[in-house]
């Protein structure tokens, strides 16, 4: 097998697997979502594999998983984020993972957070001020979860998983210098 069919079953399969962890116990918003997309975007040297390859684990799991009305404004989010994961990770250093982790977060909240309000009818006026009702409920959502809210969850799961992704895949390629090809 060439080297760099290697690296891309190696991407994908950490890809896919972490798709996968979407499947086991958590909680609400401790997901690998964002850290997926930033992989993607940062390690996929051919734009449409940082798209294709995320975006597909992705939609398997929601095939598992089950779909809702907002599935626009993950995918959206998760579209805008790979393109951070380009942009901002093209050199990997820790103030980058850092940065474009909680970029991210914050992105994914206010794109889908903007989605309940404008699908949610009667239950948030469509005024500037019923879009920051919605946005502080979407603060305050489920206080009982692991991190005090949704949002911190999202925060925390993003900057663990994106952590544990691209930690993971540079402790492998010190390992395995087959690894450290051209991107694919």
């Amino acid at each position: 097998m060439k080297d760099t069919n290697i690296r891309l079953v190696t991407l994908a399969v950490i890809v896919l697997a972490a798709a996968l962890s979407r499947l086991l116990p958590h909680p609400f918003n401790f997901t690998p979502i964002g850290a997926m997309a930033l992989f993607g975007g940062a390690y996929f040297g051919r734009k449409y594999l940082a798209f294709l390859v995320p975006l597909s684990a992705m939609l398997i799991s929601d095939l598992l998983l089950g779909f809702h009305g907002s599935m626009w404004a993950v995918y959206g989010s998760f579209i805008l984020i790979v393109l951070i994961g380009m942009g901002l990770l093209r050199k990997i250093t820790v103030g980058r993972v850092l940065a474009a982790s909680t970029l991210s977060s914050i992105l994914f909240f206010l794109i889908t957070n903007f989605a309940v309000w404008y699908h949610a009818g009667s239950m948030y006026p469509q005024t500037p001020a019923g879009l920051l009702a919605c946005y502080v409920a979407g603060l305050q959502f489920y206080q009982q979860e692991l991190f005090g809210n949704l949002f911190l969850n999202t925060v925390m799961g993003d900057l663990f998983f994106t952590t544990l992704l691209i930690g993971g895949f540079e402790w492998l390629k010190s390992k395995a210098p087959v690894l450290e090809t051209a991107k694919v």
